[in-house]
């Protein structure tokens, strides 16, 4: 049996998700942290039940060779300098999007996140020197800098359950500063022998790289020989490749497709349909992925195999580490050690509160989170947890023993973090519920994606003016999936504290009797009957003939020459319109779409999930207030 939640997030679309919510984003790292776990736990198992095997496995070589060229490199070496390439790619695709489609398009958001992202790394750093200034473990300061974004999501989904989705997203924001600036640490201080003209190639291939994605060219197997060739040269010349996988990431733009586009892609679809060719399979192929961002094409391929199978193969293949009593008292009195330690679980929960305090108070609130202050907090202290770069920066770095004193010291920091940070929302729990909304969710303007908004002149509105939330619903009469949300909005009108609001978008090109539903609800609401001829259609969407107009108009008691005469000369067809100018002036992109208290709704529409999100923005409202 279908699971009836599961349909509730269908939408009829002229293309697929476009706006690539965070949230997304946010679930894959969540679920795929436990399989990271889970890889940690085996490489230590391994290595302390069978050592030698461990060590010998992960340092069998692997060539490839073409003529005399021969690529000959181990498998943890394969791992880390090439499927991680793959990971950064990952990281450098979500930071573009975030200053395409997320929070950083409004780029005076960035201040915040960007000097708390550098200080969240320049303070650890310096915690760590503290300890080993002088000693033989000065030169691995890069370890203490860097936060695992990924596990930190995973973990704080397990910690801080009921923390709202806002908590995620400003962590996110915060420290994908702190994975950029990681890399390129990586390339200039962790990088050794660097030859020249290597160097020079992979920068040439790599311009390359970036006029073609200036010039929108996609064809796929010219990023895909460019980037091969980019990272070959790199690790030629001895700077880390995994750097190419990043810079590559940040040249994919994430955009939303124009409506001519989309009725474009239709159309060729349309054309295959009535002659099913394979020139207009193709056709019509490319015309659908054409419509589709570089950026959402590539997560959507790599994102799941980074963080299900290269991040998971990553921890087991640098995670294990012989452990035993006499290892342990060494290591947790080593500088090496303790300087990580302390530097992840007190450097960055103070890197990141007192940046975002100092901002706030001496810009007037200009700069400052968007969340609340035990979030803030909660952010800074799961941000102690430093895995994936801080690894490929130890391994680097150290080797021996040193290794894995470091190894233990991001281990130790993984499991301290989460525990603070379960007591700071166990404590932001305890509060009352005003003071529980202001600390995790602040008082910080929203950005609004609902770029109309709601006018009580020209607007349809069910339930009171004066509720402090507002549901508005971007819907086609012909689109089945509204269909099945009107049972889920009835149930919610039952809130007094909602009000409820109709805009059409016809989808004319997948549903040829919707644009004319539309004019006939108009037409009922110059007689004053919208909502019954609302739920009127919406409950016959199978029946959308012109007869089947008039009859429901004679049901309702209408006039129907009236109401025919002005669906014939079209006169409604303008207030239709307005609805759609609307919805392509807010990035929607199919029915339903729903917007609360002006910002976009991702995600399934079921009655729990739309009653949590209203719940916040509720929460919010009186905060404002």
């Amino acid at each position: 049996m279908t699971d009836f939640s599961a349909l509730l997030s269908g939408r009829t679309s002229w293309r697929r998700e476009i706006a690539a919510p965070v949230r997304a984003f946010l679930r894959t790292e969540a679920g795929s942290s436990g399989v990271l776990a889970a890889a940690i736990l085996i490489a230590l198992l391994w290595a302390n039940l069978a050592p030698g095997m461990y060590d010998d496995f992960w340092r069998t070589e692997l060539s490839i060779g073409l003529g005399n060229d021969v690529l000959r490199l181990d498998l943890r070496e394969w791992i880390n300098s090439g499927l991680m390439t793959l990971f950064f790619l990952v990281v450098g695709l979500e930071a573009r999007r975030e200053f395409d489609l997320g929070d950083l398009r409004d780029r005076s958001r960035f201040v915040l996140p960007l000097a708390a992202g550098v200080t969240g790394m320049i303070l650890p750093v310096l915690i760590y020197l503290a300890f080993n200034a002088g000693g033989e473990g000065a030169h691995g300061w890069g370890v203490a800098m860097s936060t695992d974004t990924a596990l930190a999501l995973g973990l704080l989904a397990l910690v801080g359950r009921g923390v709202p989705d806002r908590v995620r997203v400003f962590l996110l924001t915060v420290f994908v500063v702190d994975d950029l600036l990681a890399l390129l640490v990586i390339a200039v201080v962790y990088s050794e022998n660097i030859a020249l003209k290597p160097l020079a190639l992979a920068l040439l291939s790599f311009a390359a790289v970036v006029v073609l994605a200036v010039l929108r060219v996609r064809k796929a197997w010219a990023y895909v020989v460019l980037g091969v060739l980019t990272w070959a040269a790199l690790l030629t010349s001895g700077v880390d490749p995994v750097v190419a996988g990043l810079a590559i990431g940040l040249t994919a733009s994430a955009y939303s497709p124009g409506r001519e586009e989309l009725e474009q892609a239709t159309g060729l679809f349309r054309l295959f349909r009535e002659q099913p060719t394979p020139e207009l399979a193709r056709s019509a192929t490319v015309g659908l992925t054409a419509t589709i961002s570089p950026n959402e094409r590539l997560q959507y391929l790599y994102h799941p195999w980074t963080s299900y199978l290269i991040v998971p193969l990553f921890g087991l293949a640098n995670a294990g580490i012989p452990i035993d009593l006499d290892f342990l008292g060494q290591a947790y009195t080593s500088p090496i050690t303790l300087g990580i330690l302390v530097g992840y679980v007190v450097g960055k929960p103070v890197a990141v509160t007192v940046v975002s305090w100092l901002l706030t108070r001496f810009s007037g609130g200009r700069y400052r989170p968007q969340v609340g202050w035990a979030a803030v907090l909660g952010s800074g202290t799961i941000a102690g947890i430093g895995f994936t770069v801080s690894l490929l920066i130890a391994t680097i770095a150290f080797e021996g023993p040193l290794l894995a004193e470091a190894k233990l010291g991001l281990l130790s920091a993984v499991v301290v973090a989460s525990v603070l940070t379960w007591l700071v929302f166990r404590a932001a729990k305890l509060l009352s519920p005003p003071k529980k909304a202001l600390a995790l969710l602040g008082d910080a303007e929203m950005l609004v994606d609902l770029i109309d908004p709601v006018d009580p002149e020209r607007d349809h509105i069910r339930g009171p003016e004066t509720a402090s939330v507002t549901l508005v619903e971007y819907g086609d009469f012909e689109c089945p999936y509204c269909g099945m949300a009107e049972t889920v909005v009835r149930d919610l009108l039952r809130d007094d504290d909602l009000r409820y609001v109709w805009r059409h978008l016809p989808l004319s090109d997948v549903h040829p009797r919707a644009q004319i539903a539309a004019e006939v609800s108009e037409a009922a609401a110059a007689q004053g009957a919208f909502w019954e001829m609302h739920d009127r259609l919406l409950a016959n969407q199978e029946n959308l003939q012109p007869k089947d107009l008039l009859r429901y108009a004679e049901e309702l008691g209408l006039d129907q020459e009236r109401l025919h005469e002005e669906v014939k000369r079209h006169v409604a067809a303008a207030r239709v319109a307005q609805d759609i100018e609307s919805a392509d002036l807010s990035g929607v992109s199919g029915t339903p779409t729903f917007f609360i208290n002006g910002q976009r709704h991702y995600g399934a529409y079921d009655v729990e999930t739309l009653k949590a999100a209203i719940k916040v923005a509720r929460a919010r409202a009186k905060i404002s207030r």
